[in-house]
């Protein structure tokens, strides 16, 4: 891409380009590709260009990149580094910034054991309370006492799943079913992860159906999705993310509301918008452009259903290519209202794609093994 395409940040109507910035310290080589595909394509959507970093340290004169980061960012990260200075708002990045490093973790979901539990500098004890009923039972902690407490707790009505608050997908859980378990467990957690990270125990859930619920802005465009994830096994025989199947709508999570959804789809709906009201309210200075929330439905262990917002992602993730797909196709077709998009992921020599399908990577990844990724459009509703 030739620097003398670009004009400067401050000319009238500037052309803005696109960045994947920053990136994670140890990125595999499919994650990389993954970043830069979902970049490229985003460009596409913006009409702006793409550049590679090296691309990007050419320029003759100072832009200010419209970043797609691989992790949800910082209000310290975005002041430390020039190329972040400029994220005012949803419409200058593809992801999330929050005022404190844990407000992207897992820990926020849940409430402390009580009002005077350690807790890191900005935490809310509004939001546990808010988003009290739209999770399930579960507390974060701190320190080891307090989570032995919350595990003595939370056995009182079955077992429990432990869960390391930076842990990404089920990877580093663990369900415990006394408290010598809860006990034996947390003794391995490092003491100085727990006060930095915290821990999260959380009643455990059999027969579980996980929904996928999220917002997503890229310019002018707004779609909204609800759907189902599925598991497929790493190479060490894990479970770890295999894909979404999603139904998109033209708007924000509100008209996805409105869209005529089936009674489990609605909850998880509605239960993820109220989880993301009370994160804007109770944590000022978060921005998200991409929004995704995975919202569980099991049986207790009583034998109960219960439904309840597990997490958030407010940075690019696994159903983000299929976020692009509808994306684009709402793009083209300004009349289209509604779009089924699908993301997959395999791990081993599998088969290849179909033709139809946009392929983000397939090769040698040299952590995981081969692999393949690649996402498509399912079908227009109309």
């Amino acid at each position: 891409m030739g620097s003398e395409a670009i004009p400067r940040r401050d000319a009238p109507d500037a052309a803005r380009i696109v960045l994947a910035h920053p990136r994670r310290p140890d990125a595999s080589a499919h994650e990389t590709a993954s970043q830069d595909e979902l970049a490229r394509r985003i460009a596409r959507l913006l009409d702006c260009p793409f550049l590679t970093e090296a691309e990007f340290q050419r320029l003759p004169h100072a832009v200010q990149p419209y970043c797609v980061p691989a992790e949800t960012l910082t209000e310290r990260e975005c002041q430390s580094d020039s190329r972040l200075a400029g994220i005012r708002g949803e419409q200058d990045f593809f992801g999330g910034r929050v005022p404190y490093g844990f407000v992207a973790s897992k820990a926020i979901t849940h409430a402390l054991v009580d009002a005077h539990a350690l807790r890191p500098q900005g935490w809310s004890l509004h939001f546990g309370a808010r988003v009290r009923d739209a999770v399930l039972r579960g507390y974060t902690a701190f320190s080891r006492a307090e989570a032995v407490r919350a595990a003595r707790l939370l056995l009182e009505t079955g077992p429990v799943r432990l869960k390391p608050a930076q842990g990404k997908g089920g990877r580093g859980q663990r369900v415990l079913e006394s408290e010598a378990a809860a006990q034996a467990a947390l003794l391995e957690c490092s003491g100085a992860d727990l006060v930095r990270h915290g821990v999260v125990l959380e009643e455990n859930l059999a027969d579980i159906r996980t929904y996928s619920v999220g917002q997503v802005r890229v310019g002018p465009l707004v779609a909204s999705y609800v759907g189902e994830q599925t598991l497929t096994r790493d190479h060490a025989g894990e479970p770890a993310y295999g894909g979404s199947d999603l139904r998109f709508v033209r708007g924000t999570l509100a008209a996805l509301l409105a869209g005529g959804l089936e009674e489990d789809e609605h909850r998880a709906v509605a239960l993820a918008a109220a989880y993301d009201q009370a994160a804007a309210d109770c944590y000022p200075g978060l921005i998200a452009s991409r929004r995704n929330y995975d919202v569980a439905r099991g049986l207790d262990g009583s034998g109960a259903v219960r439904v309840g917002v597990l997490e958030q992602s407010w940075r690019a993730g696994g159903a983000s290519m299929a976020e692009i797909c509808a994306l684009e196709a709402f793009q083209r077709d300004p009349a289209l209202r509604t779009v089924r998009a699908y993301t997959l992921e395999r791990y081993g020599e599998a088969e290849a794609p179909p033709l139809s399908a946009q392929l983000v990577y397939r090769g040698e990844d040299e952590r995981e093994g081969p692999m393949v990724k690649y996402a498509g459009i399912c079908a227009h509703d109309g």
